[in-house]
């Protein structure tokens, strides 16, 4: 057997945390090994304790989870952050994405939302909650660029017609397989394609790039 993905729960209020705690407990294939009040216990903890997925409140005592993140992010083998809002249109939630966050997740989702969130980005082939992050986006439209800017994003000019392809179905919300089966292509062709996409764009994260691609104006929020 594989071992379970070891997940992180960074929240200022105790009870959301058991809350967490006890749905992700109960999956086999996940575990939490890691529990902390704001991110400056965060950062501490992770120093010692290996970690694939954290869970991160925005708003906390001592050290808020965007600077966390930040902070967390900034290493090469980092685990991948989800950030927990309260707020379907956060304003900080685009930061922590910035900042390295793999997602944002509403902790009033479902919890198999938030079971299917961990997986996905440990995966690292899917974006999260695609309709949240348009959202997001949408709420968001009146700061991003005009319509087929590529101000700030010079790696879009170094991609290929077919990555563009590529990278404006990942903005709409498609997952790797279903990129495959639109472009007629195999999914392993996708994955090298996702991959050279990131590079180009100098992101290390589908979330990252996705938030790229809305903010040059490659992808519009509600296209």
């Amino acid at each position: 057997m594989t071992s379970p993905i070891r997940v992180a729960l960074v929240d200022d209020q105790q009870l959301v945390r058991a809350g967490f705690r006890m749905v992700i407990d109960s999956q086999p294939d996940l575990e939490v090994v890691v529990e902390a009040g704001d991110g400056a216990q965060a950062l501490r903890l992770l120093a010692s304790h290996a970690v694939d997925v954290v869970l991160m409140d925005v708003r906390m005592p001592n050290l808020d989870g965007l600077s966390a993140t930040a902070r967390l992010t900034a290493a090469d083998d980092a685990p991948r952050v989800i950030v927990l809002t309260t707020f379907d249109l956060d304003e900080y939630v685009l930061e922590a994405i910035r900042s390295g966050a793999s997602g944002f997740l509403l902790k009033d989702a479902p919890p198999e939302e938030m079971l299917a969130a961990i997986r996905t980005v440990h995966r690292g082939d899917a974006v999260i909650a695609p309709s949240s992050t348009r959202r997001l986006l949408e709420h968001l439209v009146g700061v991003l660029p005009a319509e087929g800017s590529t101000v700030g994003h010079p790696g879009l000019d170094e991609l290929t017609e077919r990555e563009r392809e590529v990278l404006v179905l990942m903005a709409r919300g498609r997952s790797n397989a279903e990129i495959a089966d639109e472009l007629y292509v195999a999914e392993a062709t996708v994955k090298t394609h996702v991959g050279r996409i990131l590079a180009k764009l100098g992101v290390r994260d589908r979330v990252q790039a996705v938030v790229a691609a809305y903010e040059a104006g490659l992808v519009r929020p509600g296209a």
